[in-house]
């Protein structure tokens, strides 16, 4: 499990950092920027994958809340890891923002659970395949 969400973490990571990068030569094309603001860059990429490679990964695959605590968790962690990753990025576009954070976790909180059932639904389905071709297979 440690293993796995290491690897995650990294992956997430490397993405992250090229993507922000990608952002950073279509926004701020021919503008230099200060080197401490690498510390920024590198600060997000850490909070996606934190969020996405170890978080999302660890609650949905190796622990065993029930479904409205990780729906809670992940939409709220979400919302908090998006606005700090905004924040670091540019603290004018977070004050832009802001008045919409309410509406934010609100929708967050409609689409974990959405994504959720779908996910449930297609994994019970594959579980149910499996399990069919083994009973089949013991014939």
């Amino acid at each position: 499990m440690i293993k796995n969400l290491k690897q995650s973490f990294f992956q997430v990571f490397a993405v992250t950092t090229v993507w922000i990068t990608l952002l950073l030569s279509i926004f701020f094309n021919g503008q230099t920027i200060a080197l401490t603001y690498l510390w920024n860059l590198i600060g997000i990429a850490t909070i996606i994958a934190l969020l996405f490679g170890v978080i999302y990964s660890g609650l949905w695959n190796y622990l065993t809340f029930k479904p409205i605590t990780n729906i809670l968790i992940t939409s709220f962690l979400n919302i908090a890891g998006g606005l700090t990753a905004v924040w670091l990025f540019s603290a004018e576009m977070f004050t832009f923002i802001a008045p919409w954070i309410p509406g934010m976790l609100i929708l967050s909180l409609i689409l974990h659970t959405i994504a959720f059932y779908l996910y449930a639904t297609i994994d019970a389905k594959k579980k149910a395949g499996e399990l069919n071709a083994l009973i089949k297979n013991k014939q």
